[in-house]
């Protein structure tokens, strides 16, 4: 029996925390302002104290112990669960409605299935599943089929084989490889081990066999790097323009500082859209011509807007830990040059991504891979640099298949996570 995505994807909202597996833990010497999201192997947040980390987008969660009182009382309230939310999963299986009224004729076609079938149904699923290329890389994690395992996990390629019944195992081959990168099973490709600039133990979500990458890339390969540098002076209006309504109805600033680093670094931004969402009551209509142009691409887990690095400061040293993302960055407000210690006139704002650095002009694009350590600075005693900033999906290196799937298990594993109770959720879901 066929059942529609949205039955399963329903179970992501109300499985139970108790599966999840306490998060491991590292220490690195670098800060990332796109590492503040949640990680697509973090667990619960916990809402009784510890398990701290993190920035702006979520951060660190608890460990099993810390939330075992939570845990506890919600299997005081749901009896009925079963293990990792089976139980939940078997309700949306039955697509009952309590206040939907049908006529004599529909509940006549219809029926309800009974628990044995239920599981029938549920098992069936999970087999056929299991030996796709995304079941057979959950299968791989050493705590599969057990209390430890993330449920989510666990449900992921029953949702896939669901959502993308047409998708061949050689389709999937790299979004397998991902998987079990972030279950802890996976392999680098070697190009990346060996690269000095690309911070390796930080990539934290990882698609295999994405071939050589460099710093930064010629921003002329790319339709979307054309329509920002062709509507700079577009933008460039709507963005003075957003400035001027910069402030919400309630009097909270729009410019934000995504994360604890950037905000001592003096980077804010103006978030167009987050997660690759668009944000709820944000004045569009002041942005129409910058909004078209940025969902023109596959928009990625971390942030497209407006960024703003004041005078005398910069983002220190960093790696973002997701090899599947590029970054974009066209310059809209670039402060003038400023003369150096040598009497010489040089640019005051630059990027070095990895060996290379390089500096915004206006109405030009950055194209950069942040794997590559990173940091930017600002040296100008008055003037501030003003940046259009995207995160996307890498489309010179994904195909269009990998990247919907991509997205599909992002948008899942943030939906179980909001309904996990994580206050806020980031770009770090996968």
């Amino acid at each position: 029996m066929t059942r529609s995505i949205t039955a399963l994807a329903a179970t992501c909202l109300f499985l139970s925390t108790d599966a999840f597996a306490p998060p491991k833990t590292s220490q690195h010497h670098r800060h990332s302002p796109s590492r503040n999201h949640s990680s697509l192997n973090d667990k619960k947040k916990s809402t009784t104290g510890g398990g701290g980390g993190g920035g702006g987008f979520g951060g660190g969660f608890g460990t099993k112990s810390s939330s075992s009182s939570t845990s506890s009382n919600k299997k005081k309230n749901s009896p009925t669960r079963g293990k990792s939310g089976r139980a939940d999963l078997l309700s949306a299986l039955n697509d009952d409605d309590a206040s939907s009224k049908k006529t004599k004729a529909e509940k006549s076609f219809s029926r309800t299935f009974v628990k044995s079938e239920q599981e029938q149904i549920l098992n069936d699923l999970a087999a056929r599943s299991s030996t796709t290329a995304i079941g057979r890389a959950v299968a791989k994690s050493p705590h599969y089929n057990t209390p430890d395992m993330d449920p989510f996990w666990q449900l992921l390629p029953s949702l896939i084989s669901t959502k993308f019944p047409s998708a061949s195992d050689e389709d999937l081959r790299r979004v397998a490889g991902m998987v079990e990168h972030s279950l802890g099973v996976g392999k680098l490709d070697e190009d990346v081990v060996n690269d000095p600039w690309r911070p390796h133990e930080e990539l934290h979500a990882y698609l295999p066999g994405m071939g050589e990458t460099q710093p930064f890339m010629d921003p002329g390969q790319l339709e979307l790097c054309r329509l920002m540098s062709e509507n700079y002076e577009v933008i460039k209006k709507e963005y003075e323009a957003l400035l001027e309504e910069r402030f919400t109805p309630r009097g909270k600033d729009r410019f934000q500082s995504v994360t604890s680093m950037n905000y001592e670094s003096g980077w804010k931004t103006m978030v167009l859209f987050y997660n690759g969402h668009r944000i709820k009551d944000f004045p569009y209509h002041l942005c129409p011509v910058t909004t078209r142009i940025l969902e023109t691409v596959p928009l990625a887990g971390r942030i497209a807007g407006f960024n703003r690095q004041q005078p005398q400061s910069g983002i220190p040293l960093h790696s973002d830990g997701n090899n599947m993302w590029l970054t974009c960055q066209m310059g809209i407000n670039v402060p003038p040059e400023i003369i150096n210690e040598n009497g010489e006139s040089v640019p005051a704002a630059h990027i070095r991504v990895g060996p290379e650095t390089r500096h915004w002009k206006a109405g030009e694009c950055l194209l950069y891979d942040t794997t590559y350590e990173h940091e930017t600075f600002n040296a100008h005693p008055t003037e501030e640099r003003v940046v259009l900033h995207v995160d996307f999906f890498n489309i010179l290196k994904m195909t269009k298949l990998e990247i919907e799937v991509l997205q599909y298990i992002y948008e899942m594993r943030e939906q179980f996570m909001k309904a996990e109770g994580v206050a806020k959720v980031g770009a770090q879901v996968l």
